[in-house]
């Protein structure tokens, strides 16, 4: 059935409308917008800030993608794993954390369906062992490193935005903990406070502390002189805003990247220690699983070379990590 004679008509005026209306749009965007059309150089800042979000997502997606090299997916994958350990190990461990500390029959025995990885000195099972230890490296290293990181950057960046007598006090203090073999000044501090674990976790983020501090200065030092800091100051900002929500921000990044390279590093230390006998009966770790077992290095070569495997693991791991974070946020390499 046709349509009627009025309702064609009413149509038809509406759609002439709708043309017109979009002819209207049309010419008044150009005249609102005509600086833009004839001014080389001009902006219209709706489209500024859709070009600025834009921009915005693709860097994050870009930084993704170089995140995506198969040696870092292997670096967090390892990460993964050992923190997997660490955090699940009541229920994935065969022996619970007092069992594993205890003196059982069956010294150096070898592996077995029981007991697949072998058994220690005093009979402990090796592969619960190496579960529990996980838990003490990351228990250890990462607060103490968190420990070493703020108080760093803290110091850091107050020294170098400050300058004078400021940045001569702290800097000195620096040079003098850096003077001190770490090891040995470590050995020293646990020996006379004890070794529990939040005395060596305090000691080993006490001694980064002077690490981060000259890393972060000399970063601090160049920011400080930019213009937007400048603009900061005429702004009316005070220097605490300045030094941790303009300057920081911009200057983080070898932080960021120092930080992963640097779990490894703690965890070598803890071992080292352990190695030395100074956490002997305190907690289980595989720097002391290892400085057991070279007492039987022929017979029972398993008790010494799965807790050194993970250690190499873990600090492998986070190297790992620590090279594509590098990488990825290394302006230089984007496109390689």
């Amino acid at each position: 059935m046709e349509k009627p004679y009025l309702v064609l008509e009413e149509e038809l005026e509406e759609e002439v409308e709708e043309k017109e209306k979009v002819t209207k749009n049309i010419i008044s965007w150009i005249f609102k917008n005509i600086k833009f059309l004839i001014l080389p150089g001009s902006r219209i800042e709706e489209l500024s800030t859709r070009q600025f979000e834009y921009e915005k997502s693709i860097s994050k997606r870009s930084l993704i993608r170089r995140l995506k090299n198969p040696l870092t997916i292997l670096g967090i994958s390892v990460i993964i794993f050992i923190i997997t350990l660490a955090v699940y190990a009541p229920w994935l461990s065969p022996q619970s954390y007092v069992d594993a500390m205890l003196v059982h029959s069956g010294s150096w025995n070898p592996p077995s369906p029981e007991y697949p990885l072998g058994r220690t000195a005093m009979g402990g099972d090796v592969l619960s062992r190496l579960i529990w230890g996980a838990r003490t490296s990351i228990t250890i290293s990462l607060p103490s490193i968190t420990v070493s990181v703020t108080g760093g950057v803290l110091f850091g960046v107050i020294s170098a935005y400050f300058g004078g007598w400021v940045d001569s006090v702290i800097m000195r203090i620096c040079d003098v903990m850096l003077a001190f073999p770490a090891l040995i000044l470590s050995l020293v501090l646990i020996f006379v406070f004890g070794g529990s674990i939040q005395i060596i976790l305090m000691v080993w983020g006490f001694l980064g502390i002077p690490i981060y501090a000259r890393l972060i200065r000399g970063n601090v030092l160049q920011a400080r002189q930019l213009p937007y800091i400048e603009a900061a100051k005429v702004s009316g900002a005070g220097n605490w805003r300045i030094m941790f929500r303009h300057i920081l921000p911009n200057v983080i990044q070898p932080i960021i990247v120092f930080f992963t390279f640097d779990i490894g590093s703690y965890i070598l230390g803890l071992a080292g220690l352990s190695f030395l006998g100074v956490n002997q009966t305190i907690m289980i770790e595989w720097g002391n699983d290892i400085n057991v077992a070279r007492e039987n290095p022929y017979e029972a070569p398993w008790a010494g070379l799965w807790p050194g495997f993970m250690i190499f693991l873990t600090v492998l791991g986070f190297m790992l990590v620590g090279d594509g974070i590098r990488d990825a946020l290394d302006p230089r390499l984007k496109n390689l």
